[in-house]
Formats: structure tokens, sequence, C-alpha cells
């Protein structure tokens, strides 16, 4: 049951500022305050819950002092008096409601008022069961009153025969009073006081109350009103925190919009009760007035405990967007702010429901639903990717209850057409612009327009002046300024041109310069991995008053792929679509890093870089998702990257198959295929996506503070542990390519007599799972120890060969190096024999120099010795490696040298391989040397190309004295496919190598001398 009480006026009062303060019960309320007079007027109703009737009403006058008189709630004043009405009276009027009456106010016993006249206050109090019975009457005798202020009426008395006043607009003055009293309670950060709690209480009473007055219609009829309003309207954009839920279910879209939002739905019943919800309050659906009404309710309730967090309050403000009887858009926000930080984000849901594609079969309908997310920050906060981690994680957990409980309703149909890549990459190609449409995007700025305008000014002053006579050092077709305007003006003008020809220029170089990966197809069968990179925002600038070249650098399993080079721009538009060739095994993370691109030998920053774990996301939320790059620069300017990423087995169980079968000669046992049953326990015992397989399983201990008995899982990508110990389950997992160091510790007392293993995993790698470490060493990486296998080495052996297979050591990495050498070297030793026999020898001097040391002194930096190991060494050449010289023919020789290149050199860290000719001549030597440069940025791009840089050195005796030499180098790059990098590149190798060149050969003339 529910107490009106209507705060009219008051008369008389000892004191000029005032507000009343209602009490029924523990509960309490107070009004605004009134300032400037001694009758002040109110006309406020104040809503309470009531359960005896025994209580009364409690009106208390107070004067503001302090911070109370310069707020509307808070504080504390002086009692001016007091009256008190019993709740029975209230019951005994006709129809439970008290006409306006005037109550004297008791004097208080204390205070500076005790010897004033405490005046008077008239209220009216209605008790009903629901909010609007008899309105109508009390508004009526209220309004009379304010019409014969001077009568005053006995607490029997009645208004009667009172003209009838809409109180619409009273109404809609409280409802913005309530809502400005929530927002000033929610921005407060000071302690309220128990008074203020409590008005918002009574205010949410009201709002309830207010809510059922405009609910008079039904949830079909609503539905039909958003037609109207929708029409024309679009569907909004998915958030960009990702997406949680992308599935077609059977069911027409109205049916599923009923069942999702529909009041007293069953569905949202049995979803509260299968997450534990408790004190669910939903509102109507009620219309918000703005600049376009809005259909929207208020959903409130209490989230079940976790294990991290305590059981919370929540919530939900749901507005539709659109509801056109075929799509449905509805945001949700979510506020909860008793959890760490609650004050300071909300969560935003997108329920978005379109048609999906009718069922062949039955002709059937079916619906489209996908659920995007994001958390909106209300104050900055260095806590935020905690926050999205934490805000993840929970959301991810409540949506697959969602999904499980909805397909147990509808059935689910297969969902391969709503994120096949085939589709998402089509749309991609209707988002590139025109070259029209960008110039007059980039052109489109103040600069260019001021420098236009300035400059037919100037044209129109020249044309429009007469010739004047020469003056000062002037002559003929030599015109000097006249003044320091003049000077002033030509100035600004040349400084403008210049600029604008800077951008035309760069412009230029940003629709020319394109490149990459893009477009080249993923070749071999097995897992292919696509990536369709879409755009940047807020990429770092390394100069303020620039912007940087961003590229895209990906790498996958020891694969590179690179993106265009977008010139001059901090939000680049890439849409590009880049693919890895087919791998044996399905591959663990994706790097991403962002570079500013100046050349492969330049000392190129890094303006952000990103891991993305596929294990850690599902299908559906790497079809669309932002990731946030990592770094002091790009977290400095919250740089982001979209990216669109779909992971394909083209070859099905055939895949599989091959790959257990390569494991079973590196374990030396028979591996079987495991069923999907079994599968798909071990996918949701470690929530990983449905790609996963599992190799191998073994009964284990984990070696902790005490001995967890639990099943050590084995996977292609992880290694998982999994305990249940009478309820207390213990779980966590790291990838492969986590583990540094692998060791086997003999059979202990401490062991009872078991091996142990002993995994050791990178620094600061691994953090998810370090709740299962027994220690940390003293480098700071976690340790993990097994023991009591049931067959010790069988299990070592088999994590030991998966380990190795899937990190590859390093003698595996020299073997695979060697053969690729071998075939780098064939390819080179026939580019060398055209490149001999006069092909493509377009070669240019890029060094020349007269040296005081003899031919033969010279020769012995190629000669393999201690001098050429000391000189390559000290120019940043590591791990530098010579074969001997072998005779070709007659009077040629060859050998073939190994290298790579410092930090110093490339920030890259580049490998060489060259072979080299040295042929003597009656004047000397001759030495040509063809080198290919491997694992610099575009490295994929370029051995595709196929860059090989030829060198010729020519070292002949000096004509000025017997003991000198003079040597020549000349250089030349033979591309044998054209790129549009080409020019650009070959400038910076050539560069690069000429600097290098003199290095090297200063070295030497100090090492001989």
């Amino acid at each position: 049951m529910r107490l009106y009480v209507y705060v009219l006026q008051a008369r008389d009062l000892p004191a000029k500022d005032s507000y009343v303060k209602v009490q029924v019960g523990r509960h309490k309320s107070k009004t605004w305050t009134v300032k400037g007079t001694q009758n002040p007027a109110w006309n406020e109703e104040l809503v309470f819950r009531v359960h005896d009737l025994d209580e009364e009403v409690v009106l208390s006058v107070f004067h503001p002092e302090g911070d109370a008189a310069n707020g509307m709630f808070g504080g504390s004043g002086e009692l001016m008096g007091r009256a008190r009405v019993p709740l029975q009276s209230v019951a005994g009027e006709d129809k439970q409601t008290l006409p306006p009456t005037w109550f004297p106010l008791e004097r208080h016993k204390a205070g500076k008022f005790i010897n004033k006249d405490c005046g008077k206050i008239l209220v009216t109090i209605s008790l009903r069961g629901k909010c609007h019975d008899n309105l109508t009457d009390n508004h009526m005798a209220s309004s009379g009153v304010h019409k014969n202020e001077g009568e005053e009426m006995d607490p029997s008395s009645k208004g009667t025969g009172a003209t009838h006043k809409t109180h619409d607009g009273k109404h809609l003055v409280k409802a913005v009073a309530n809502r400005l009293e929530k927002i000033f309670s929610k921005n407060n950060e000071g302690p309220w006081t128990e008074d203020s709690s409590e008005v918002s209480a009574a205010t949410s009473d009201y709002e309830d109350c207010a809510e059922e007055s405009s609910s008079d219609h039904s949830f079909e009829e609503a539905m039909e009103r958003m037609k109207s309003h929708s029409s024309g309207q679009d569907l909004p954009e998915n958030l960009q925190g990702g997406i949680l839920l992308d599935r077609i279910f059977a069911v027409p879209p109205y049916d599923l919009n009923a069942v999702l939002f529909g009041p007293d739905s069953q569905f949202r019943r049995d979803l509260v009760n299968l997450q534990g919800t408790t004190d669910v309050k939903e509102g109507p659906w009620t219309w918000k007035a703005g600049e376009i009404s809005r259909l929207t309710r208020v959903v409130s309730y209490t989230r079940a405990a976790t294990k991290l967090v305590k059981a919370v309050k929540a919530t939900e403000e749901q507005t539709y967007l659109k509801a056109d009887g075929n799509f449905f858009a509805v945001l949700v926000s979510v506020s909860t702010p008793e959890v760490p930080y609650g004050n300071m984000f909300d969560v935003e849901l997108l329920y978005k429901i379109m048609p999906g594609p009718v069922q062949a079969n039955s002709g059937e309908e079916s619906s489209h639903l996908l659920v995007s997310w994001e958390v909106q920050f209300l104050q900055s906060t260095m806590m935020r990717g905690m926050i999205e981690g934490g805000v993840r994680q929970g959301l991810k957990e409540s949506f697959e209850q969602f999904m499980d409980l909805l397909a147990q309703n509808f059935k689910m149909m297969n969902t391969s057409d709503s994120l096949h890549k085939d589709q998402v990459l089509a749309s991609l190609e209707g988002g590139h612009k025109s070259d029209w449409k960008s110039a007059f995007q980039y052109f489109c700025n103040l600069t260019v327009i001021f420098t236009i305008a300035m400059f037919f000014y100037v044209i129109s002053h020249i044309v429009m002046s007469k010739p004047s006579e020469y003056q000062g050092l002037e002559c003929y077709g030599v015109d000097l300024p006249d003044s320091f305007g003049e000077l002033v003006t030509c100035g600004i003008l040349v400084l403008q041109l210049q600029r604008v020809y800077y951008m035309v220029l760069h412009f230029v170089k940003a629709r020319l310069q394109k490149g990459g990966d893009h477009g080249l197809k993923a070749q071999g069968a097995g897992w292919i991995l696509t990536v369709a990179l879409i755009e940047g925002m807020n990429l770092a600038s390394l100069d303020s008053t620039g912007l940087p070249d961003p590229y895209v650098v990906l790498t996958c399993n020891g694969r590179m792929r690179t993106s265009s080079v977008k010139l001059q721009t901090c939000d680049p538009q890439w849409n590009e679509v880049l693919e890895f060739d087919a791998m044996e095994e399905p591959p663990s993370v994706l790097d991403v890093e962002v570079f500013d691109f100046d050349g492969p030998f330049d000392q190129a920053t890094s303006l952000g870089h990103a891991e993305i774990n596929f294990l850690k996301h599902t299908a559906t939320e790497l079809a669309d998702m932002w990731v946030f790059l990592e770094g002091k620069l790009a977290q400095s300017s919250q740089s982001k990257l979209r990216l669109r990423i779909f992971l394909d087995n083209n070859n099905g169980v055939e895949t599989i198959r091959d790959y257990l079968t390569k494991m079973e000669k590196e374990v030396g046992k028979k591996l079987n295929l495991r069923s999907p049953h079994r599968n798909s326990t071990f996918q949701k015992i470690f929530g990983l996506p449905a790609e996963e397989f599992l190799i191998s399983d073994f009964t284990c201990s984990l070696k902790r503070k005490l001995p967890l008995q639990g099943r050590l899982f084995l996977s292609a990508r992880i290694v998982g542990f999994y305990a249940n110990f009478f309820g207390h389950k213990t779980r966590f997992f790291f990838l492969w390519e986590d583990i540094e160091e692998i060791q086997i510790l003999p059979a202990s007392l401490a062991s009872v007599g078991s091996p142990t293993l002993v995994i050791v995993l990178h620094k600061g790698r691994g953090l998810d799972a370090r709740h299962g470490a027994k220690s940390q060493d003293e480098e700071g990486r976690l340790c993990f120890y097994f023991q009591s296998f049931v067959s010790f080495n069988v299990a070592s052996r088999t994590i030991m060969a998966l380990w190795r297979t899937r990190t590859l050591t390093p003698e595996q990495k020299a073997q695979i190096a060697e053969e690729q050498q071998d075939q780098e070297n064939g390819i080179i030793s026939d580019d060398l024999g055209s490149i001999l026999g006069g092909e493509d020898a377009q070669m240019s001097k890029i060094y020349g120099s007269e040296l005081p040391v003899s031919i033969s002194s010279l020769m012995e930096v190629f000669s393999g010795g201690e001098l050429e190991h000391k000189v390559m060494e000290r120019s940043g050449c590591l791990n530098y490696a010579t074969t001997a010289w072998e005779t070709v023919k007659l009077g040629v020789f060859e050998r073939s040298v190994s290298y790579k290149f410092n930090r110093h050199v490339s920030i890259f860290g580049g490998e060489v391989t060259c072979t080299q000719q040295k042929t003597s001549n009656e004047d000397g030597w001759t030495v040509n040397e063809v080198m290919a440069l491997h694992n610099v940025p575009f490295g994929d791009h370029f051995r595709a190309c196929s860059r090989i840089v030829h060198f010729r050195y020519q070292i002949v005796k000096s004509v000025l004295t017997h003991s000198s030499c003079k040597c020549d180098a000349y250089m030349g790059i033979l591309w044998l496919k054209s790129i549009k990098f080409q020019q650009r590149i070959s400038r910076n190798v050539t560069e690069k190598f000429t600097h290098r060149l003199r290095e090297i050969f200063g070295l030497v003339e100090k090492e001989i001398l």
C-alpha cells in the first residue's frame, strides 16, 4: 500500500527560508528549499510504502543552515515546528483520502525558535493500493485551496466545488526534479546523509507510479507505434568492444524480439533462475521524450556472487533504437556501481535482430541475432585494460548460458553464412574512396583555401596595377619590393605555396605508394589464416608537427605479412586482405605491429604492437574486433586497429590426421584421433574454440604447497591441467610457445619415488596460469612441477616432442636454414651467371678511393682470414661465416658468405647470404658479389619479387705510388618483378651500402697500417 503526501504550502513561519521533512515510520523524505518568504508554497508530492496503519505522518519544518542553504537536500537545519497526522485518521476518511487541511505547527522545546509563533502547514494525504485512484479529486481540492489561500480549513473539512485543473505540467516538473536529484546523487563524491538516500528511495517509488501511469498501452501497441518512428532509419553499427553472440535461430524476428524484451517473458524468468539472479524488478516500457521519441524501460536486479566478486546490484536501461517489424535494435546500458571502480564505467550491449535465410525445406522464417558490447568510461583511469578484461570475461560466461538457453527454446541454424569470410571480404571492396573524393577531403582545409585566395589576390593586384618607374636598385626585368609590407607579403605567399606543394606531394605519394601482401592468395592445404585489415585509429605521431606513414606487419607461426604504407595519416583506412599460406597445425597467436616506414635499413620506430591469442577469442569475436595497441606511444594516444580474422581448415579432418601422423614419428607411439565427445568435453573444460583438438592426456599430480591429483591435457596449441577435488575445481593452461625450458628431475623422497617434470615459462608469459605454478625463479619465470605419472617415460617423451615441434630447437632451425640457403644459393648462382653474362648489368658507382696499401694487402679482406672477420664484425655483421674459395674455371674462384646485421645497421636484424666470384687480370682483381636479403620489412614481398643486390669491386694498381692501390665499387639491384616501392627501396639500400663500404674500407686501412 502506498501513501501519498502532498505538501502544499505554509503560512506565518518564523523564518524566510524553509523546507519540510516528512517521516513515515523509518522512511524519510523532504522537499525543496523555498527562500525569501515566510509563506512558502512547495506543491510537492512525496510517496511512501506503508505496511502498518498504526504509524503516523510526521511533518517537520526546518530552516536551512550552512551547506543546507546552498543545495536542495544536503546538510541539516534548525527545526521551526512539527505536526503529526495518524494514519488511522487518513484511513477513516472517505476513499482513504484526507482533503487539504491546515495543521498548526508545534513549538520545539529547544532551539532559537522556541519563543516564536511557528505558523501552520497545508497538506493533503491519500492512502491507496494503486497510484491513480481518486487523484483528480485530490488535485481539484488542492487547486481550490490555492485559489482561496485566505480560508483556513479544519481537519475535518473537505474541499468541494473547486474547479478542475490539469496537473500534467506538475507531473513533468516532478519528473525533472527527481531526475536532477538522481544526477546530483550519482555525481556527488562525498558521503550522503541518511535522509538524502531515503529521498532517492521515495523518488524511485514515485517514478514507479509515474511509469505505471504512462504505461496504459500494451507491448504490441508500442511496437506498432515504433514502426512509424523507425521508418527510414538504418541499423546502428556494432559496438567497438566486440561480438558476443552471432547466431541464426529458426524463429521470426518479431517473435524473437517479444521473447527477449517482452514484458513477463518466460525466457527471461528461466534465464534469471539459471544465472541465480535475484530481486528482479522490470519496469514497464515507456516513451522517453527527446529529439526522437524512444521506447525505454528500466530493469534492476542483483547479480549472483562469483568467486571473485560478491553479489552486486545492477540496473539496465533498455532503449529501442529501431523496431520496424523485421529489424530490431535495442541498446542496453548496464550500471553496476557496487563493483570495484563501478562508478567509472557503464557497460553497453547492442542487440540486433535481423531476418535470416528462409529455411529451404519448410519455408519458415529465421532470425539473425547479433550482440555486441562496449565499455563506456565515465572517467579516465589507468585501470582501463583490467576493467575491459574483467567485463569481457564476465559477459562471455553470461552469454554462454544465454545462448544455451535460447538454443533450448529455438532451433539454432548453421551460422557459416553469417560468418563466411567471402561475404565479409566482398563487403570491403566498396570501402575504397575515389581519388577525387580523397583529394577533396585532403585539400579542403584553411591552409589551401587561404593560399589560393592570397595567390589570386596578388595576381589580381598585378593585373590591375600600372607599370611604375624604376626605383632604387631596380632595373629592366628586376622589380624589387618597395616597402617592408610588400616584402612580408611575398614571404608569406612563398611559404604558403611551399606548404601546399608538400601537401600535393604527400597526396601523390599516398596514392602511388601502394604495395604489401594485399591480394596474395594462400597456397596449400591445412590451416589458412585470413586477416582483413580494416582501419586504424589514433595512431601515434613521432613528430608533433607531422603525421606518420604507418604500415602493419602481421606475424604468425614464423611467417610475415605486411600491409601497404599509408602516408601522412593518423587514422589510416586500409581495407586490405592478408592471407597466410596453409599451416600444418592451428596457430596460437597473431603478432600485430605498426611501424612508421622509412626504408628497410632506417631506424624505423614501432608505433605500437599487440598480440591476439586465438584461444581466448571465439570465432564470432575474431570476425570483427578492435585491437588496442601496447607501447608508450600507442597507450598515450589510445591507438587501436580494426581487424576481421578468419581461421579455416580447408582440408577438414585430413589436416588433423596428417598432423598426428607427423607427431607419431616424433613421439614414438601411435596417436589416435579422439572422439567428438571427448574433444567437446576437453574444449568445455578450458573454454577453447571448436578447432582445438586433443592429442593426449595423462594422470599426474601438480606439486604446489600440497600435491593436487588431476589430469594433464596436451593439444596442438596448449598444455592444460584440470583437477576436481570435492567440488573445488582447478584449471589452467598455457601455450607451447610460452615454454622456455623443460627439465626432468630424478626421483626423490620428496616426490614419492617419482621423477618430476618441470616446465619453465618465458618471463611475463602464462600469467593467467600463475595460480598453478609452484614457484617463480630469480628471473621472474613461472615454474610448474608435475609428478606421479603412470608412465613417466611416455608422458615426458610426448611432451618434449610436441614442444620441440611447436617451438623448433636451434638445431632444427639451423637445419631448415641450411636447406633454405641451399635453395637460395641455387637461385643466386643462376642469377650470377646471368649477371656475368651481361644481363641486367645496370651498375652505378657508389665508392671510389685511393688506398695507401698494396693490392695483396687489400685482398686479405676477401680471404676469409682474421682481418676479414675482424673488419666485418666491427662493421655490424653477426655470425659471419665464409666458405673456402673454389676454382670454377681457369682464373675464376667462387665462395659463399653468410651473416646477420646487428641492430645498429638494421633495426630488423636482417640476414644476408652472398655468393662471391673473383677474377684476376693484368692490373689487379675484379670481385663480383651477389647478395640476397632476408627478414627485413616486406621480406616475403621482396623474396616473392626476387630482389638481388649485385656488387662489383675493381682493385687495380695506383698510378701515383707503387705501394698503393685504387678501389672502385659498383652496385646494382636486380628486380625480376617490378613493384611500386622499387624506387624508394632502391634509394634506401643504395644510401645504406654506400655508407657501409666507406666504413669497411676505412677499417681495413686502419688495421693494415
